[in-house]
C-alpha cells in the first residue's frame, strides 16, 4: 500500500510501514482507556479537550462472525459552555486490519450511528466493516436528540451557534476524526494505514464535506444520496410544504399509489424490459394531467384534482428563488416523482397527511425537517409557524437565510486537492430517491467535472445512479440496492484499480444489474432478465 500526501508543489510518497508501531510505543488495554483524557491539542479545531467516559470489551456476532472489540465512548467538550458536547464512539477490534472507517449520520443527526452497521447501499452477503477488522468510529455531530422527537428530526440544537457549526459546517467531523485517531494510536500503538469515510443523506453530505475541507484526511470516501446543498433543498421543502398545505392540494395515499402505478405503466418499458424499474428517468415523460378528474374537482381515488396536479407538478419541478444568497445557489432541481419514485413509501415523500400547524408526524419527512429548521435554525423561535414563511418572499429573514447558506450549502466543487492527495470518491444515488434529489447529485458531479476536467475527475471519482433505488432502501423500493463499494474502494486506494464493470444486486428481488457510470444507464439486450449480463450500459 502506498499513501500520497499533498504538499505545495510536490507529491510525497510514504511507505505503508509508517502505519506500524513507533519506536518504543506500547499498546493500551481496553480497560486502560477508561477515563483517558483527550487533549485539545490533538484536535485541529477549537475544543476544550475531551475524556473517555466508558471503555468495555464486547463480543458480538457481526455479519455472522464473532467479533471481539473494545467499545470506547468519549465526550468532546465545547468551547462555549452553553453548547452541547460532541458524544463519540470508537469500536476497536482485537483482530484489527490496520484500517479505520468513519460513519456519517442522517437527518439532523443527534445520535451516534451504529458502528456495527454496513456502508450505505452495502451488500447483504459481505461482512460489514467491523467484521472485516476495521476500527470504526462516529459521533452525534455535536448535539443529542430529544428522545421524544422522531428519529433524526430534532433541530432544537440550532439555537447554539457552536452546535450549529459542528453540524452544518461539519466541524464535528474533524474533531471526531482527530480524537478517534488519538484513541486508535493509544489502543494499538499504531496509526491506520488507510482511513475511509462512508455516509448517506446527511452522512453523504458529510462525506463530501471531509473531501472538500480536509482533502488529506481520508484516503477514500463513499458518499451516497448526499444532501450537499442543504439550504437549497430546505427552501424547496418549505415551498412544497406551503403548496401541499393548500386546501385540497394534498394527494392521499391512494392517489399517491395511483400516480406511482401510472408512471410505471407509461415509462417501465423504456429500457427494453417491463420489470417495475425505470432505468432511464430522463426518457420518462409522464403528464399528471392524464389523471385529471372530470372538471378538475376531487371525485375520488381514481383521479387527481387540479390542486393535486399542481402539487405533484411542484414536487417534480425545479424551485428557483428570486433573490441572492451568499452560497451562490439559485435553485433546487425538484424530485423524481414523475420518474418512477416509489410512492408506496409515502412517509419520506408526501407523507400520509398534509402539512399543518402544528406539523404532524404523519406529514412528509421533508416537511417536518423544514418545520424544525424554521423554528430553531432560522427564527430560533420554537413557536414560529413554519407555514407562514414563504421561501419565495422571506422578508426580514433573507439576511439570516443568506448567512446560513454559507455553512449549509457545502458546494465547493474543487476537489483537486483531494484528488492530488490520492483520495478516491465513490458517489451513489438512487434514481427514485424521494427525499434527496438525484438530479442534485448529478449537478454536483457535473460541477466537479467542470472544475477538475474529465481526465482528473475520472482518476479519482466514479458516480453511479441506481435505477429504481429510493432513499436508503426505505420501505419497499422497486430496487433495493446492494453493492460492495467498500471492497471497490479498497482496491482503488491500495492497488490503483478503479471499479471495472461493477454489478449491483436487488436485495429484495434476487436480481442484478450493471452499475453504470453516469450518465449511462442499463438497457436490456436479451437473455435472463435477472442477470446483469443481459444488460448493457448505454447513453
Amino acid at each position: 500500500m502506498i499513501r500520497r500526501l499533498a504538499l505545495p508543489g510536490a507529491v510525497v510518497v510514504l511507505a505503508a510501514t509508517m502505519a506500524g508501531p513507533a519506536a518504543g510505543a506500547t499498546t493500551t488495554s481496553c480497560a486502560g482507556l477508561a477515563g483517558l483524557a483527550i487533549p485539545a491539542s490533538v484536535m485541529s479545531l477549537p475544543t476544550n479537550g475531551g475524556q473517555v467516559t466508558a471503555a468495555a470489551l464486547l463480543t458480538s456476532v457481526v455479519s455472522g462472525k464473532t467479533v471481539q472489540y473494545c467499545q470506547v465512548d468519549a465526550d468532546l467538550r465545547p468551547v462555549d459552555p452553553a453548547a452541547p458536547a460532541i458524544k463519540m464512539r470508537v469500536a476497536l477490534p482485537e483482530d484489527w486490519n490496520r484500517k479505520a472507517l468513519m460513519f456519517g449520520g442522517g437527518g439532523f443527526d443527534g445520535t451516534i450511528p451504529d458502528l456495527t452497521a454496513n456502508v450505505p447501499f452495502g451488500p447483504a452477503g459481505r461482512p460489514v466493516p467491523l467484521a472485516r477488522g476495521y476500527a470504526t468510529f462516529a459521533s452525534d455531530s455535536g448535539h443529542q436528540q430529544n428522545p421524544a422527537a422522531p428519529p433524526s428530526l430534532d433541530g432544537s440544537f440550532g439555537v447554539h451557534d457552536e452546535a450549529l457549526t459542528n453540524f452544518a459546517a461539519g466541524d464535528a467531523l474533524k474533531k471526531t476524526l482527530d480524537a478517534s485517531l488519538f484513541l486508535i494510536r493509544h489502543r494499538y500503538a499504531a496509526k491506520p494505514a488507510d482511513v475511509f469515510f462512508a455516509g448517506g443523506s446527511t452522512g453523504g453530505r458529510e462525506a463530501l464535506v471531509v473531501a472538500q475541507r480536509w482533502p488529506t484526511a481520508f484516503d477514500g470516501v463513499i458518499s451516497a444520496y448526499p444532501a450537499w446543498n442543504n439550504m437549497a433543498e430546505i427552501l424547496d421543502l418549505g415551498h412544497l410544504a406551503q403548496v401541499l398545505s393548500r386546501p385540497g392540494a394534498f394527494p392521499g395515499v391512494e392517489k399517491q399509489t395511483l400516480l406511482y402505478t401510472s408512471v410505471i405503466k407509461v415509462c417501465d418499458g423504456g429500457d427494453g424490459l417491463a420489470d417495475g424499474v425505470v432505468s432511464n428517468p430522463a426518457g420518462c415523460h409522464f403528464d399528471p394531467r392524464a389523471l385529471r378528474c372530470p372538471g378538475g374537482a376531487d371525485t375520488g381515488p381514481a383521479c387527481l384534482s387540479d390542486p393535486q396536479i399542481g402539487a405533484v407538478t411542484a414536487v417534480a419541478s425545479p424551485f428557483r428563488w428570486p433573490y441572492r444568497i451568499a452560497s451562490g445557489e439559485t435553485a433546487y432541481p425538484g424530485f423524481p416523482v414523475l420518474s418512477g419514485a416509489d410512492m408506496r413509501t409515502p412517509f419520506l415523500g408526501f407523507g400520509t397527511t398534509p402539512p399543518a400547524r402544528p406539523m404532524p408526524a404523519t406529514s412528509g419527512y421533508g416537511m417536518q425537517y423544514w418545520d424544525q429548521w424554521v423554528k430553531y435554525f432560522l427564527t430560533r423561535d420554537p413557536d414560529h409557524d413554519s407555514l407562514s414563511l414563504d421561501p419565495r418572499r422571506p422578508g426580514k429573514w433573507l439576511g439570516r437565510i443568506s448567512a446560513l447558506s454559507t455553512i449549509e450549502d457545502r458546494n465547493n466543487a474543487d476537489l483537486r486537492s483531494f484528488a492530488r492527495a490520492g483520495g478516491k470518491l465513490l458517489l451513489l444515488h438512487g434514481a427514485a430517491d424521494e427525499l434527496v434529489s438525484p438530479y442534485s447529485t448529478s449537478d454536483y458531479y457535473e460541477r466537479v467535472r467542470a472544475v477538475a476536467g474529465p481526465r482528473l475527475t475520472d482518476a479519482f471519482l466514479r458516480y453511479y445512479v441506481v435505477p429504481g433505488a429510493n432513499h436508503a432502501n426505505f420501505g419497499t423500493p422497486a430496487f433495493a440496492a446492494g453493492w460492495d463499494s467498500l471492497s471497490a474502494l479498497e482496491r482503488w486506494v491500495a492497488q490503483g484499480r478503479p471499479p471495472a464493470a461493477p454489478v449491483v444486486a436487488d436485495q429484495a428481488h434476487d436480481r442484478t444489474r450493471p452499475l453504470c457510470a453516469y450518465p449511462a444507464w442499463p438497457r436490456y439486450r436479451g437473455g435472463d432478465p435477472g442477470q446483469a449480463s443481459s444488460f448493457a450500459c448505454v447513453r
